[in-house]
């Protein structure tokens, strides 16, 4: 059997830095499957 190399578009977490391939992909993940965090799509802002 041949190898293949197979890409799929997925999502990465900006918290816990988390990928994953979504399993419906015509909607947006509405949390981090890993640390559940809501605003898995928006940076930590720093506070120093």
């Amino acid at each position: 059997m041949a190898e293949i190399t197979i890409k799929v578009k997925g999502y990465k977490c900006e918290r816990c830095g988390h990928e994953w391939a979504p399993r419906n992909k015509k909607e947006k993940p509405i949390i981090c499957p890993r640390c559940k965090s809501p605003y898995w799509n928006k940076p930590k802002k720093n506070n120093s």
